[in-house]
Protein backbone atom coordinates (compact mmCIF):
# COMPACT_ATOMS: atom_id res chain seq x y z
CA UNK A 1 0.00 0.00 0.00
CA UNK A 2 1.78 3.56 -1.36
CA UNK A 3 1.81 6.11 0.76
CA UNK A 4 1.41 9.25 -1.04
CA UNK A 5 2.18 12.49 1.88
CA UNK A 6 -0.09 15.15 1.42
CA UNK A 7 -2.50 12.86 -0.58
CA UNK A 8 -3.52 9.95 1.31
CA UNK A 9 -2.52 6.21 1.31
CA UNK A 10 -2.97 3.08 -1.26
CA UNK A 11 -6.63 4.26 -2.95
CA UNK A 12 -7.28 6.91 -0.56
CA UNK A 13 -7.37 10.47 -0.92
CA UNK A 14 -8.03 13.35 1.17
CA UNK A 15 -11.01 14.86 0.83
CA UNK A 16 -12.97 11.53 0.18
CA UNK A 17 -16.15 11.35 1.60
CA UNK A 18 -17.76 7.71 3.36
CA UNK A 19 -19.49 6.92 0.46
CA UNK A 20 -16.13 7.43 -1.76
CA UNK A 21 -13.70 5.10 1.01
CA UNK A 22 -16.74 2.78 0.90
CA UNK A 23 -17.06 2.44 -2.87
CA UNK A 24 -13.22 1.17 -2.55
CA UNK A 25 -12.88 -0.67 0.74
CA UNK A 26 -16.64 -1.78 1.45
CA UNK A 27 -17.92 -1.28 4.91
CA UNK A 28 -15.66 -0.87 7.88
CA UNK A 29 -15.27 -3.17 9.91
CA UNK A 30 -16.23 -0.73 13.01
CA UNK A 31 -17.26 2.90 13.00
CA UNK A 32 -17.47 5.34 15.75
CA UNK A 33 -17.31 8.74 17.02
CA UNK A 34 -14.23 10.26 18.46
CA UNK A 35 -14.57 13.01 21.25
CA UNK A 36 -14.45 15.68 18.84
CA UNK A 37 -17.33 13.92 16.76
CA UNK A 38 -15.28 13.07 13.96
CA UNK A 39 -16.29 9.59 11.92
CA UNK A 40 -14.06 6.50 12.53
CA UNK A 41 -13.67 3.91 10.08
CA UNK A 42 -11.78 0.92 11.35
CA UNK A 43 -10.67 -1.80 8.54
CA UNK A 44 -9.37 -5.20 10.28
CA UNK A 45 -7.67 -6.35 7.53
CA UNK A 46 -5.81 -3.30 6.35
CA UNK A 47 -4.17 -2.73 10.02
CA UNK A 48 -6.17 0.54 9.15
CA UNK A 49 -7.90 3.66 10.88
CA UNK A 50 -9.77 6.49 9.27
CA UNK A 51 -10.77 10.05 10.27
CA UNK A 52 -13.58 11.74 8.80
CA UNK A 53 -13.33 15.20 9.99
CA UNK A 54 -16.69 16.74 11.81
CA UNK A 55 -16.35 20.36 10.76
CA UNK A 56 -15.30 19.86 7.58
CA UNK A 57 -18.06 18.01 6.21
CA UNK A 58 -17.27 15.02 7.23
CA UNK A 59 -14.43 14.62 4.56
CA UNK A 60 -11.44 12.16 5.24
CA UNK A 61 -8.36 14.03 6.69
CA UNK A 62 -6.38 11.47 8.83
CA UNK A 63 -5.16 7.91 7.98
CA UNK A 64 -3.44 5.50 10.71
CA UNK A 65 -1.73 2.19 9.64
CA UNK A 66 0.17 -0.52 10.67
CA UNK A 67 -0.05 -2.69 8.27
CA UNK A 68 3.30 -4.30 7.31
CA UNK A 69 2.79 -3.37 3.10
CA UNK A 70 2.90 0.07 3.40
CA UNK A 71 5.33 1.56 1.61
CA UNK A 72 7.34 5.47 1.40
CA UNK A 73 8.90 5.92 -1.68
CA UNK A 74 9.30 2.55 -2.60
CA UNK A 75 10.23 1.22 0.34
CA UNK A 76 7.85 -0.84 3.49
CA UNK A 77 8.38 1.06 6.63
CA UNK A 78 6.42 -1.27 9.20
CA UNK A 79 8.92 -2.80 11.04
CA UNK A 80 12.16 -1.23 10.03
CA UNK A 81 14.34 0.15 11.85
CA UNK A 82 14.23 4.33 12.51
CA UNK A 83 17.69 5.29 11.71
CA UNK A 84 16.95 3.08 8.19
CA UNK A 85 13.54 4.53 7.53
CA UNK A 86 14.86 8.47 9.00
CA UNK A 87 17.58 8.12 6.36
CA UNK A 88 14.93 7.24 3.57
CA UNK A 89 13.27 9.97 4.74
CA UNK A 90 16.58 12.41 4.04
CA UNK A 91 17.40 10.94 0.89
CA UNK A 92 13.56 11.78 -0.14
CA UNK A 93 13.94 15.70 0.84
CA UNK A 94 12.03 15.25 4.16
CA UNK A 95 14.67 15.78 6.81
CA UNK A 96 13.44 17.51 9.86
CA UNK A 97 10.93 15.37 12.69
CA UNK A 98 10.09 16.79 15.92
CA UNK A 99 10.84 13.92 18.42
CA UNK A 100 7.78 13.10 21.28
CA UNK A 101 8.45 10.75 23.70
CA UNK A 102 5.49 8.68 25.23
CA UNK A 103 6.59 5.88 28.01
CA UNK A 104 7.96 3.48 25.62
CA UNK A 105 7.18 5.09 22.31
CA UNK A 106 8.87 8.11 20.27
CA UNK A 107 6.56 9.95 17.62
CA UNK A 108 8.96 11.68 14.99
CA UNK A 109 6.54 14.40 13.07
CA UNK A 110 7.39 16.23 9.98
CA UNK A 111 4.88 18.81 10.19
CA UNK A 112 5.26 19.99 6.19
CA UNK A 113 4.04 16.49 5.22
CA UNK A 114 1.96 15.83 8.09
CA UNK A 115 3.26 12.75 8.92
CA UNK A 116 3.87 10.77 12.36
CA UNK A 117 6.35 7.33 12.85
CA UNK A 118 5.50 5.76 15.69
CA UNK A 119 8.95 3.82 16.81
CA UNK A 120 8.94 1.27 19.79
CA UNK A 121 12.26 -0.53 20.32
CA UNK A 122 13.86 1.22 17.35
CA UNK A 123 11.29 0.19 15.09
CA UNK A 124 8.32 1.81 13.36
CA UNK A 125 5.67 0.27 14.55
CA UNK A 126 2.66 2.70 13.05
CA UNK A 127 2.52 5.12 10.52
CA UNK A 128 0.29 8.24 10.31
CA UNK A 129 -0.58 10.93 7.52
CA UNK A 130 -3.33 13.82 7.39
CA UNK A 131 -4.21 16.37 4.88
CA UNK A 132 -2.24 19.21 5.19
CA UNK A 133 -3.06 22.81 4.94
CA UNK A 134 -2.42 25.04 1.87
CA UNK A 135 -0.95 29.30 1.97
CA UNK A 136 -4.66 30.46 3.03
CA UNK A 137 -4.39 27.75 6.19
CA UNK A 138 -7.37 25.85 4.60
CA UNK A 139 -7.00 22.07 4.35
CA UNK A 140 -5.18 21.31 0.52
CA UNK A 141 -7.95 18.64 -0.18
CA UNK A 142 -7.19 15.75 -2.99
CA UNK A 143 -10.52 15.02 -3.80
Amino acid sequence: MKVNLKSGVDKLLFGMKQNDVKAVYGEPDREYKDDEENIIYVYNDRKMRLTFYEDEDLRLGYIISSHPDLELFSHKVIGKKWAEVASLMKDNKVNSFEKEPYDITDNYFNEDNWVIFQVEFEEVNTLEVGAVFNSNDEFDWKF
